[in-house]
């Protein structure tokens, strides 16, 4: 099993659509009004729907489990803030560098960036993970 190295950096974008706002709902049953009304969500100060936190948040886990540390990798704690919203045709990269490595056990502590197409941080946080290798 190849340990990652304090430092080591991957990541990974994604556009924002309707669609996947969509199919997060159909999956979750979260069809709150603002992330499917627009006029709903400037009534409540946003400039139009926004997308799930959760739809946001879910690209640390393609980073995860595809890039960083990759395959085999298990969330045991994730913990993120959202800091502002993402509507749909923004584009997000979500980032992820290796802050810690435990010596006694095969667990990576991550730091956790998304921004949006403008550079602004959309949301922060850390997660920290086991990494298994298959047998």
């Amino acid at each position: 099993m190849r340990i990652p190295h304090v430092g080591e950096r991957a990541e990974r974008s994604l556009t924002i659509t309707t669609d996947h706002l969509e199919q997060f709902a159909r999956l979750s049953g979260d069809r709150n009004p603002v992330h499917f009304d627009d006029a709903f969500a400037r009534s409540i100060g946003f400039d139009g729907r926004i997308a799930h936190g959760a739809v946001t948040a879910s690209l640390l886990s393609a980073v995860l489990g595809m890039d960083l540390p990759g395959p085999g990798s298990v969330f045991l704690e994730q913990s993120v803030r959202f800091l502002a919203p993402v509507r749909p045709g923004d584009t997000i990269t979500a980032s992820l560098e290796v802050a810690k490595v435990r010596p006694d056990k095969p667990i990576v502590t991550l730091a956790a960036k998304i921004t949006d197409q403008r550079g602004r941080l959309v949301a922060d946080g850390e997660l920290v993970v086991l990494l298994r290798e298959p047998r």
